[in-house]
């Protein structure tokens, strides 16, 4: 997740938000879709990880209560918005060992990502599962997970960092995803929503560089789905402000989010300043 060069940031005064019409929403929101009219913090990681986020880097009550209590800041740095909690577990680590299959991603147990299910539906959050498909693919990566996405708070992200092409290796080369292996993911989670009749689900890309996502014009919007190009990497707030531009507002695709690291953003980007970008993110996590 590097591509840029503490504690959670302090809230500040209420702020006015104004902002103009979406106009990158190509298609109305359904009146049971969680965005536009609610921002959704999470915390983003590894339950068994230190090093992959929050997640997994504090005791799993202390984490569940710094979640609520950043959501509280939130709150009150933008009244404007309904704020709902999320719980962001990566479930296919890339690695640079190949595996048994070759397919150079590990794939977290049943019982792991359960755990976090059920941390997620006791304290009311959702939960997105994280795929970083190595050299998988998105197709052969989701039907595993399909007992919890047809759950209504269970939702995805994938990370293109980590969709190696043949003879890369995850950590040694940034990855890439096409729009085309995007829409896979679309038409699975529409298609889930339309038969176990849920409302939308929500669907997280990762993105600090314009080869990360290729053709993202293409990438099909759905009522059923509500996709966040979501920018990634750490860095100073001017630097983070100029990847957000480039990779978010210059090239939309539906929804905003933004990325914060609580231990390598120096400093980290306040909440005014994170309101301040256009278009306002929607989806701010934490890592």
């Amino acid at each position: 997740m590097a591509m840029v060069s503490g504690g959670c940031g302090v809230a500040g005064p209420t702020i006015q938000v104004v902002e103009p019409p979406l106009a990158s929403l190509k298609t109305a929101a359904r009146s049971d879709a969680m965005l536009p009219t609610h921002r959704i913090i999470s915390f983003y990681g590894h339950p068994k990880s230190k090093g992959m986020g929050v997640l997994g880097r504090l005791p799993p009550q202390r984490m569940l209560d710094s979640l609520d209590a950043m959501a509280a800041l939130w709150h009150d740095a933008d009244p404007s918005r309904a704020v709902v909690t999320a719980l962001h577990m990566i479930v296919s680590v890339a690695q640079p060992d190949p595996g048994a299959d070759g397919k150079y991603r590990n794939r977290q147990s049943d019982e792991l990502i359960s755990q976090v299910a059920k941390w997620a539906a006791k304290g009311g959050h959702l939960l997105f599962l994280d795929i970083q498909v190595g050299r998988s693919n998105v197709a052969a990566e989701l039907p595993r997970l399909a007992k919890w996405l047809e759950q209504p708070n269970v939702h995805l992200g994938l990370d293109p960092e980590f969709a190696m092409a043949p003879g890369k290796v995850p950590g040694k080369s940034i990855g890439s995803m096409d729009a085309k292996e995007i829409n896979v993911a679309v038409k699975y989670l529409a298609a889930l929503v339309t038969r176990k009749k849920l409302p939308p689900k929500i669907l997280v890309v990762h993105r600090f560089t314009d080869g990360m996502v290729t053709r993202e014009e293409a990438i099909t919007v759905d009522p059923r789905v509500q996709v966040v190009i979501h920018a990634d990497g750490f860095g100073s707030p001017h630097l983070k402000t100029q990847v957000y531009a480039r990779v978010v507002r210059d090239q939309p695709v539906q929804f905003a989010g933004i990325k914060m690291f609580l231990k390598l953003d120096r400093p980290m980007m306040s909440m005014s300043q994170v309101l301040a970008l256009r278009p306002i993110p929607l989806y701010v996590q934490y890592q």
